[in-house]
């Protein structure tokens, strides 16, 4: 079993172009089931960070490729929004 704060600590990786997304700032689960759907991102930062950000980048639990020791393995395709395909 894995801790949420463990998940958390870990680089998200996309694997189409090989960009680091950034490590996971929360995860939406299914009350129903109990199941994790999709994990989130933050978006990327205007100008040094310091004009805001993108929108969060929702990845969906069926894009997630590979769970590792340090990385999350992606395949996303990113939306102008910031959302997955």
């Amino acid at each position: 079993m894995v801790k949420t704060s463990d998940f958390k600590m870990k680089e998200v990786v996309n694997v189409n172009d090989g960009k680091r997304l950034g490590t996971i700032t929360d995860i939406e689960i299914d009350i129903e089931t109990g199941r994790l759907t999709a994990i989130v991102v933050p978006g990327t930062g205007k100008f040094l960070g310091l004009f805001g950000r993108d929108d969060d980048i929702v990845i969906s639990w069926e894009k997630i490729n590979k769970i590792g020791a340090d990385v999350i393995l992606v395949e996303s395709s990113l939306c102008s929004n910031g959302s997955t395909q």
